[in-house]
């Protein structure tokens, strides 16, 4: 009879005896597929380990509707005060006694001081939107009533001077793109989604800005203090009344996140150390551990860039860059048409009224904002790399038609010029869907703040540099316009090339 072995298994009430034939033991190792193991019952899965059904729920999660609608509408707002002086800017200086070139400023120079008040606004938003909110409608009130009184004032520093107080509020540009990819209620696979719809309401603010500047522009109001060049600025005054009333009520941030920066290190949990003295088991085997030093386990931004590779950050530096890039291009186009359409140039024959370009700019963001919409349908079944190629593909076949155009010496027309803006508009929308997302995507969530800062600062350094080279474009040649335009382009494609494995991410 073979010799048997009982053991007995203790974790709770029920005990189960276990009996191991040493015979079967033996055997060799290719009958081991026939051995069966006892029934042991339901075997429990400490909660440590157990597979949380809840991570894919949370993948999912999106933010309450209304206060969703509240950070939407607002960049909205953002945007229409953005563009509603592109129309009408330039009749603007020059009826202070500015020029074209300083029109350009006058239209970028809010993102200069957009980037200089985020950093001190993020000392103490604590991870919460209602003190940048209250920021930047006081802000844009502020600025807008300045904008409107440089007319009465007859004082052409002072539109700046109202730009830069608008600057002030635009900072809110950074927190409502951070809060469609905040981690603590928006779900990895729903970022690139809440992306585009930032994006619809940015082509729908690039749409209006310039029709409503337009518009208000040909209507005239002829007297000293309310008329087509200061309107904008009293309506948008009121209307971010209005809006602050509305947001103020219906709108209550999320709790605190934690501070960025951790604390210095310190030993917040500590593993007792294994003992050194020998002891012996039931079989009598002596066994001594070497002694080991207590671990400590720290949660610092190091162990978070310790998980970041070389890979994550060459992304990151192709979404900001991609960023600038975009804007950059829109920005330059949104300066330079009014420019461009009035101008004497042999290669136009447009010879646009401020009203008539603020039209024409509209005109090709109502082309473009259908197609956006499809954008921010199909972002969740599509990846953010793809959407990134589309949209730079699109943009640039925009501006290199228009550059053959010029080039050939052809005096460009009403119709063609649209598809190129129209294509231009479109595709560097599309591609700033997946800047912040696709960040968002590879690096931690707890760097949430700064992926949002990093972009912000490239986006705003594209506003202003293409705000002011799209003014000087006519004067430093619309070739030479065109190429620089390109070649930023250009970087963003080599770059894609080489990181196009490392972009693959979740979808949604």
């Amino acid at each position: 009879m073979p010799e048997t072995t009982k053991s007995t298994l203790a974790g709770g009430p029920d005990k189960a005896e276990v009996t191991v034939d040493v015979v079967e033991a033996q055997r060799p190792l290719r009958n081991l597929r026939s051995l069966r193991a006892p029934n042991l019952g339901r075997l429990e899965v400490s909660p440590g380990h157990a597979l949380d059904a809840s991570d894919d729920a949370d993948d999912f999660k999106l933010p309450n509707r209304t206060y969703l609608a509240v950070i939407l509408v607002c960049n909205l707002l953002l945007q229409i005060s953005f563009f509603i002086v592109v129309s009408s800017s330039n009749e603007y200086a020059h009826a202070l006694g500015g020029d074209s070139t300083f029109s350009g400023i006058v239209i970028g120079i809010p993102a200069v001081f957009s980037i200089i008040a985020i950093l001190p606004l993020m000392r103490y938003d604590h991870g919460t939107y209602k003190l940048p909110l209250h920021v930047c409608c006081s802000a844009q009130i502020l600025g807008h009533l300045l904008y409107a009184l440089a007319y009465r004032a007859q004082f052409l520093y002072l539109i700046l001077i109202g730009r830069m107080v608008q600057g002030v509020g635009f900072t809110m540009l950074m927190y409502c793109k951070r809060y469609c990819s905040d981690p603590r209620f928006v779900g990895i696979r729903r970022r690139t989604t809440l992306a585009g719809a930032i994006v619809i309401t940015q082509g729908l603010g690039m749409t209006l800005g310039p029709l409503f500047g337009g518009l208000l522009f040909k209507i005239g109001f002829p007297n000293q203090v309310f008329n087509g060049l200061s309107s904008p600025g009293w309506i948008m005054a009121v209307v971010w009344l209005a809006f602050w009333g509305v947001a103020n009520a219906v709108y209550h941030d999320p709790p605190a996140a934690p501070p960025l920066q951790p604390p210095a290190p310190v030993e917040e949990f500590e593993l007792a150390p294994i003992p050194t003295q020998s002891f012996t088991n039931e079989t009598g085997l002596h066994h001594r551990s070497r002694e080991h030093p207590a671990p400590t386990v720290t949660a610092s931004a190091r162990a978070d860039v310790a998980h970041i590779t070389r890979a994550n950050w060459m992304v990151a530096v192709l979404m900001c860059w991609c960023a600038l890039a975009a804007f950059f291009v829109l920005g330059a186009w949104e300066s330079n048409i009014p420019v461009f359409t009035s101008s004497d140039l042999s290669s136009t024959s447009l010879h646009f009224s401020p009203t008539g370009a603020g039209n024409f700019i509209a005109l090709g963001g109502l082309i473009a904002a259908p197609l956006l919409l499809l954008n921010a349908l199909f972002a969740r079944r599509l990846q953010d790399r793809h959407i990134l190629v589309f949209g730079c593909g699109v943009g640039t076949a925009g501006i290199v038609v228009f550059m053959s155009l010029i080039g050939s010496g052809v005096r460009v027309g009403y119709g063609p010029l649209l598809i190129c803006w129209a294509a231009v508009a479109l595709g560097f929308n599309v591609a700033t869907t997946v800047t912040l997302s696709l960040m968002s995507k590879v690096l931690p969530p707890a760097w949430n703040g700064r992926s949002s800062l990093a972009v912000q600062y490239s986006i705003n350094c594209g506003r202003v540099a293409g705000a002011i080279w799209g003014g000087s474009g006519v004067a430093v040649g619309m070739l030479h316009y065109l190429a620089l335009e390109v070649g930023m382009v250009g970087i963003v494609a080599a770059m894609t090339v080489v990181l196009w494995r490392d972009m693959k991410a979740k979808t949604g």
